[in-house]
């Protein structure tokens, strides 16, 4: 892509709609393109607009933007779509019909202002180009048919084995895992089918506070394992998942009694609060070669040298591949300086790790 980036806004409030208008406008990179006040104005006006990013609020009238989604995404794939909306489970809804991230609205969490929002805004804006862009010279460089027909056979095979009466030899197994934009739906399609005696599971999805809570309990309600926001001290046994909070890094811990998480609040680390790099470090010095980590879909580097330090200290380390990537940026890193043993499409990943840690 060349030139702007063009955006447009779709929100049923014509004050949110003006400031977030305006307030891009200024930027030298952007273009707002147009506005809509529903979803119905908006179909009718994408045609005409043809953005290459939309910011389109949740709740609003005629159509909510889950549904606009569903119908957006399949006609018109390479627009993407950035999710605008208050403390809200709607936004998994909305990531799992096909947005590439959310931001929540201003003063929806402490000290989360006009301008924070901004600067997010347009962070995500630039990520969803960037994941375009990404798709587009996947496919210009893709192997022959008949290479993708073969390769995909042996994905599908490993990816079908079944997730069944597995046991898990090591009680020091654990696992860690990090993701960025797209990971909420990466993060489920690794987890969703892990059976219930499974090492337990240490996670970061970078998230703002609040979300993570609601995140956690979605899973809680899918999965086989069970599935919670990181406390300080949680014990991380076998059967349960833990996710860092938003707002706070997370630290695995051990004592007598096995591994426990240590949350603490601080300055970003590579960018990020939650940070990857600060759990994987702490799991690469606490767990060792008891460890598995895993590095899935996310814009940027966090986790990739620690993912390297856990693999140093023995651990075996997956990677999410270019194909299923939303944005192939962290694994991409960890892969290039050596970091990931094993590179895997999405699908694949679950079993794979049922095999290593059965192994362990």
């Amino acid at each position: 892509m060349s030139g702007k980036i063009r955006v447009m806004i779709v929100d049923d409030s014509i004050f949110f709609r003006e400031f977030l208008s305006k307030s891009l406008s200024t930027r030298p990179d952007i273009e707002v393109v147009g506005v809509s006040s529903d979803a119905y104005e908006a179909m009718e006006k994408i045609p005409l607009y043809r953005p290459d990013v939309i910011a389109l609020d949740m709740e609003m009238p005629k159509m909510r933007g889950t549904e606009f989604l569903k119908q957006v995404r399949p006609r018109y794939p390479n627009i993407q779509v950035i999710v605008i909306s208050a403390l809200s489970n709607n936004v998994f809804d909305a990531l799992a019909a096909g947005a590439v991230d959310f931001v929540s609205k201003p003063n929806t969490r402490p000290n989360f202002g006009n301008e924070a929002f901004l600067n997010e805004a347009i962070h995500k804006i630039k990520i969803a180009v960037a994941s375009t862009i990404s798709r587009t010279r996947q496919a210009a460089s893709a192997p022959p048919p008949a290479a993708r027909a073969a390769a995909s056979a042996s994905v599908r095979q490993l990816a079908q084995l079944p997730i069944i009466n597995a046991k898990f030899p090591n009680p020091r197994s654990v696992v860690a895992i990090g993701a960025s934009t797209g990971g909420t739906e990466a993060i489920l399609a690794v987890v969703r089918e892990l059976p219930a005696n499974f090492p337990g599971i240490v996670i970061v999805q970078h998230m703002p506070p609040g979300f993570t809570k609601m995140y956690a309990d979605r899973l809680d309600k899918i999965c086989k394992m069970k599935v919670r926001e990181a406390q300080n001290g949680d014990r991380i046994e076998t059967g349960t998942i833990t996710i860092a909070a938003g707002d706070k890094h997370m630290r695995l811990k051990s004592d007598l009694g096995g591994y426990y998480v240590y949350c603490s609040t601080g300055e970003k680390v590579s960018g990020h609060c939650p940070s990857i790099d600060v759990l994987f470090e702490s799991v690469a010095e606490t767990a060792g070669a008891n460890a598995v980590g895993v590095i899935l879909t996310g814009m940027g580097a966090d986790g990739a040298k620690k993912l390297l330090e856990m693999k140093k200290r023995g651990a075996y380390t997956f990677g999410q591949d270019q194909a299923t990537s939303i944005v192939y940026g962290m694994p991409m890193v960890a892969f290039n300086i050596g970091g990931v043993k094993e590179q895997l499409p999405l699908e694949a990943i679950p079993n794979a790790l049922i095999r290593q840690l059965s192994r362990s």
